[in-house]
């Protein structure tokens, strides 16, 4: 797990209050259990306090980096391998006929759509897509990132339109894009998809 996706999870204060349960899935390393993983990788090196100060009872779930379907109550949750160094997981979250699909630090390939990607998003009223890059910056001679594992706006639209998306998330964003930049970005994403907008902190969407 890349810590910058992890690393608020010993701040989270949740995890230090008596009688609370969290439930945690997700994809061990070969030969490691998720439980194993978390507690000597992501709490005990990484935090500030010692394991036995968490107070939650943590309730750990592994995932096979393949295709999986959890159900919690009526709300269902497919899962698919993404295209990334080191592996990584989407989601599709559905419930009472809406759908959100969740595909974050994910490459797109150069000759096809993935099909992973594909079968998450499928006429979804959400996709949030890692698009990191323009494709300028992402084939940028000088400083090319292709094989980095993250996508661009472009391929993101390109998803959306071929599986029918209603709104599309643009996130994952390049940490040297400034608020303006990404302001005109928004501007330019939504004269080729008008359902397409950048996500800010704190921003709320309405899935309906």
């Amino acid at each position: 797990y890349h810590w910058d996706h992890i690393q608020g999870v010993p701040f989270f204060i949740p995890v230090f209050v008596e009688g609370n349960i969290l439930h945690i899935y997700g994809a061990a390393p070969p030969g490691e259990c998720m439980e194993k993983h978390f507690k000597e990788r992501v709490l005990h090196l990484n935090a500030p306090v010692p394991t036995n100060k968490v107070k939650a009872e943590l309730k750990f779930y592994d995932l096979e980096l393949g295709h999986n379907t959890v159900t919690i109550d009526d709300i269902t949750i497919e899962t698919a391998p993404l295209n990334h160094p080191n592996g990584a997981i989407g989601y599709r979250v559905t419930w009472q006929g809406h759908s959100v699909c969740y595909c974050t630090d994910t490459e797109h390939f150069s000759d096809r759509l993935d099909q992973n990607v594909v079968y998450l998003a499928r006429d979804a009223d959400l996709l949030i897509y890692d698009a990191m890059y323009t494709d300028q910056e992402y084939h940028n001679p000088k400083s090319p990132k292709v094989g980095w594992g993250h996508s661009t706006w472009q391929e993101g639209v390109k998803l959306a339109k071929a599986t029918g998306v209603k709104k599309l998330a643009i996130f994952h964003h390049e940490p040297n894009h400034c608020d303006d930049f990404l302001d005109n970005l928004a501007v330019e994403v939504k004269e080729v998809f008008d359902g397409a907008f950048i996500v800010k902190e704190r921003m709320i969407v309405t899935v309906k």
